[in-house]
């Protein structure tokens, strides 16, 4: 990846986010003066991401506009930053340029062949794919993604940027705040289009705009049926398998949704040129993306996933993927918004009740607030309430030990827990804190 002779002082508000986090580190990695703050950093700077962030040469600081003076160049932010940030302030003191962090990813890798992969679900399991695929082929890639890939990730490292020594770029663009528009790829792949952020002919709409900017035809969901065709699709817990081009390839995932997030990444690297064959053999080393049905463990015949599912197709996909082997799904969910939560209240109670057997058992945490002024009128309580009257067994699980201790306390052998939701930079932590309990119980 070359470096920009313009070198500049950038700061990043919000920094901690995924997303966030990957676009700071490519700057940091190209040479620029990179700062950051973070509302979580004020409260909780031993968290992992900050300590990878320092490693990478990025400079923290709180998030009370100290980060921000008259020798920073430009101010970077993300749609969840609001107008009346201390940085935000800050800048406008100063005279400080303030730009969205997808204008400077867009711009980055616009100086190269650009693979952007965009969709409701799956894109950041695709991009891994596709990203993971070029670089064992020697494309040496720079890939830019919205989750970390599991063989990527390091002490030092988030594990959500791979930096290459080529022009070719793999990111990940998102349609939850329209930024995929910024970019004008050369190849693109649009996952699938299910009601998320936006109502459906809004995405539809918003997909077809992007389609216009490719300069190539998308790989997109319908191309899918036609490639499978036939094939014979295994899927189990120790991972899925199946057939195209005359060709078996086998990952180390599961759940029958990674059957179609895999095969999307390979339609589109034998686009650019690859073989089946050389990349079912570049598929088999591939070790999984944090928080995308992630095995966090097992105790006594009782398994552990971690996923970032949190709108209805989402936790549809990683429900179904566990079902298949589980005894009985102890699902646990904690809604990432109050304002996603309401606009999907109705989806989401159809959902859960279409997927819960007889002795499923579903936990919903608070609603987890980042702070700001969102409209706190729909929350978990409520939404129990609407899942038990639906005949699902569900309850609150709130914040603590007593209610982690509960949930752990009812697991029987075989059972397969499944800890879901996004945002939250904890969300980890409690996965792998279930489990520990689960060893000490």
């Amino acid at each position: 990846m070359d470096s920009s002779p313009d070198k500049r002082s950038y700061h990043l508000c919000g920094v901690g986010g995924i997303g966030m986090s990957a676009v700071a580190q490519v700057l940091a990695a190209t040479g620029h003066r990179v700062s950051g703050s973070d509302r979580a950093y004020d409260t909780a700077s031993g968290v992992p991401v900050f300590r990878q962030l320092k490693g990478a040469g990025v400079r923290l600081c709180c998030q009370d506009g100290s980060g921000v003076t008259d020798q920073t160049d430009i101010v970077v932010v993300s749609t969840a930053i609001e107008d009346d940030n201390p940085d935000l302030v800050a800048a406008q003191r100063f005279g400080v340029s303030v730009r969205h962090r997808a204008e400077i990813l867009a711009e980055l890798a616009g100086q190269g062949r650009c693979l952007a992969v965009t969709g409701t679900s799956g894109k950041t399991t695709v991009t891994a794919l596709a990203g993971w695929i070029l670089t064992e082929l020697g494309a040496d890639p720079t890939v830019v993604n919205g989750g970390s890939v599991i063989d990527w990730m390091s002490e030092r490292a988030v594990g959500n940027v791979r930096l290459g020594q080529s022009d070719l770029w793999v990111v990940e663009a998102d349609e939850s705040d329209r930024s995929l528009l910024r970019f004008h790829p050369e190849w693109a792949i649009i996952t699938n289009v299910s009601k998320d952020h936006f109502e459906l002919d809004e995405l539809e709409s918003m997909f077809k705009t992007f389609t216009d900017q490719t300069a190539t035809a998308p790989v997109t969901d319908a191309d899918l049926d036609a490639a499978l065709g036939h094939s014979a699709i295994t899927c189990s817990a120790g991972g899925i398998e199946f057939t195209y081009a005359d060709t078996r390839f086998s990952l180390a995932l599961i759940g029958e949704h990674n059957v179609r997030n895999a095969l999307q990444a390979v339609l589109m690297t034998e686009r650019m040129g690859y073989t089946p064959g050389d990349i079912a053999a570049a598929l088999k080393s591939f070790g999984g993306v944090h928080r995308r049905l992630e095995n966090v463990g097992q105790v006594r015949s009782v398994s552990v996933f971690d996923d970032y599912a949190h709108n209805p197709a989402k936790i549809a996909a990683a429900w179904k993927a566990v079902r298949v082997f589980a005894k009985r799904v102890v699902g646990i969910w904690q809604p990432h918004g109050y304002g996603p939560l309401a606009h999907m209240y109705d989806e989401l109670l159809d959902e859960f009740e279409g997927l819960s057997r007889a002795r499923d058992r579903v936990f919903v945490r608070p609603v987890f607030y980042a702070g700001g002024t969102a409209d706190r009128t729909v929350s978990s309580g409520p939404f129990v309430a609407d899942l038990c009257r639906r005949g699902v067994e569900a309850e609150v699980a709130e914040n603590d030990d007593a209610a982690m201790r509960r949930i752990v306390h009812g697991l029987e052998p075989g059972d397969v827990v499944l800890s879901m939701g996004a945002r939250d930079p904890m969300l980890p932590d409690y996965a792998r804190g279930l489990l520990e309990m689960l060893s000490l119980a």
